[in-house]
């Protein structure tokens, strides 16, 4: 699977943004499907997933209420929709895909897009 991420910006405190992860290769509705961030000298860090068939979704403590995850499999795509953002949330944001059902870690995500920077100004 080749994962290619977009969306990501600079924007303010408050504001939202959707962010996308377009699929290529093998089978895209076969994968559950994560996002990820990871901010400058930290660790990269769970964000939110979801199941094969968008029944099931994860996330984050930090975000919960605020970002939804979705997926198009016609579209071969997933979305992270992020609202109120913060300036904490300010890190480059990767998706990833899974054979592994709701996973929270990064070493269950065979594959990896080369993520997108979301920059949140206060």
């Amino acid at each position: 699977v080749q994962l290619q991420a977009s969306g990501g910006g600079l924007v303010q405190a408050g504001d939202s943004l959707r962010l996308s992860c377009a699929a290529s290769g093998r089978t895209f509705a076969n994968y559950a499907m994560g996002w990820f961030r990871q901010a400058p000298g930290k660790e990269r860090e769970f964000v939110a997933a979801v199941s094969y068939g968008a029944g099931i979704t994860t996330y984050a403590d930090s975000v919960k209420g605020r970002f939804t995850i979705s997926r198009d499999n016609a579209k071969r795509t997933v979305y992270l929709q992020m609202n109120s953002l913060k300036p904490e949330d300010t890190a480059r944001y990767y998706c990833a895909a899974s054979l592994v059902l709701g996973s929270v870690t990064a070493s269950d995500y065979n594959y990896w897009g080369q993520g997108t920077q979301v920059t949140v100004s206060s």
